[in-house]
């Protein structure tokens, strides 16, 4: 058998979390355009008989990926016909393949992989709805898995895409809706030789892309820490204003997202291991319960971060409150400085006359009206009421921060 040339896919570029804050709008209308694009896609299905397949209006042309492998021989290449893929499929039941397609949006090809490899409808439908949560499903040749694959995007916000996995006695099918992808690990270790992958069953193939998402939790959660840590140190650093606020109770929304994400991946585990030994191996369950320990620990770090967040808008809370007390504390002294000189000012404004109409003196009437130093006095009053008010608000401490 003389391989076909191999085409190595590039490795998929890892975003790295931004420390600028993106803009609040974008952010705001990105979320608002995923949830009208998930909204329609679940509108379309409304009423519809169950296992109708339909294809998202954003879906991508489908790319057709295999990868042909066994203990000696391996070959990979991207096919521009599904003919051409699926005679060398069947020109080779030796060996073991991974059909991998990227995109959707080629209805009547979807419905003859569908047809091909005896898909349910109601599987593809969940396939090509691509909202469809973590779980797992027995088929007649195998498996039906659904992961969610996470990034932590420039944009600030968590991106997530469905990864569908469908195994049989030779092969694995995956289809995803993006060209990109996380799994290059998977195929490099493929490439190489030296995994256990070539050497064991396609179910293997499975364990090894749904470990290969899990891992792709950690630098999503360690972006999510690294950004947390900067809204932090922001709040302590500066005078937070609102729009720290907004990326707060945004990223906390993303949190629980996350959180909603690995949840159902922890239940699919949890189902995998129970499965009878005749469909999931035993030596194969050791492999996914070192997955269910990755779930687990992706979980508690959400809760924690989730608890970090709740955090920070305490802590922002705390600022703001901190910020008015420091507003109220100002003006409090300037009106206690204010309230003795106003009284002051005001007894000498009530014009009670030194000299009645009838030349009389009234001795009892503010005899500093006619005195020539008398307004000289009162000011020097006036000033020595102010600095003995400072005097003794400073000796309180209420001038600084004691």
């Amino acid at each position: 058998m003389t391989p076909p040339e191999t085409a190595a896919t590039p490795l998929p570029p890892q975003p790295q979390p931004d420390s600028a804050p993106a803009d609040d709008d974008h952010l705001h209308n990105r979320a608002v355009a995923d949830r009208d694009a998930t909204r329609q896609a679940r509108q379309q299905m409304v009423g519809q008989r169950p296992g109708t397949l339909i294809v998202r209006e954003d879906a991508l042309p489908p790319r057709l990926f295999l990868v042909s492998y066994d203990d000696t021989a391996f070959t990979e290449q991207e096919y521009q016909q599904y003919d051409e893929l699926l005679a060398y499929f069947h020109q080779h039941p030796e060996l073991k393949h991974w059909i991998d397609v990227r995109g959707y949006d080629d209805l009547p090809l979807m419905q003859r992989i569908q047809e091909d490899f005896r898909i349910h409808p109601l599987q593809m439908e969940d396939v090509l709805g691509d909202y469809q949560r973590a779980k797992v499903e027995e088929t007649e040749d195998g498996l039906f898995l659904v992961s969610r694959m996470t990034e932590f995007t420039p944009l600030l916000d968590i991106d997530d895409d469905q990864l569908s996995i469908f195994t049989g006695s030779n092969y694995v099918l995956t289809f995803q809706d993006d060209y990109e992808d996380c799994l290059e690990a998977v195929r490099l270790r493929l490439r190489t030789g030296r995994s256990n992958i070539r050497r064991r069953p396609p179910l293997y193939l499975a364990y090894a892309l749904t470990d290969v998402v899990l891992d792709h939790y950690y630098p999503t959660m360690a972006a999510i820490g690294d950004y947390l840590e900067t809204l932090e140190e922001r709040i302590f650093q500066g005078r937070p204003d609102r729009r720290v606020l907004n990326r707060i109770l945004h990223i906390k929304k993303d949190i629980v997202r996350f959180r909603r994400l690995v949840y159902p991946e922890r239940e699919k585990i949890g189902e995998l291991l129970r499965m009878p030994e005749e469909t999931v191996p035993e030596d194969i369950k050791v492999f996914f319960k070192d997955c269910y320990d990755h779930a687990i620990q992706a979980l508690d770090l959400a809760e924690s971060y989730r608890e970090t967040v709740s955090s920070l808008v305490e802590l922002y809370m705390s600022d703001q409150a901190n910020r008015a007390n420091e507003v109220m504390k100002v003006l409090t002294i300037i009106s206690s400085i204010f309230i003795p000189l106003s009284f002051v000012v005001g007894l000498y404004g009530m014009n009670f006359q030194r000299e009645g109409p009838d030349g009389r003196i009234n001795y009892l009437n503010m005899p500093e009206l006619y005195s020539p130093w008398g307004y000289p006095v009162l000011l020097a009053v006036l000033v020595l009421i102010v600095i003995g008010q400072l005097t003794y608000f400073y000796r309180k401490g209420w001038l600084t921060n004691r």
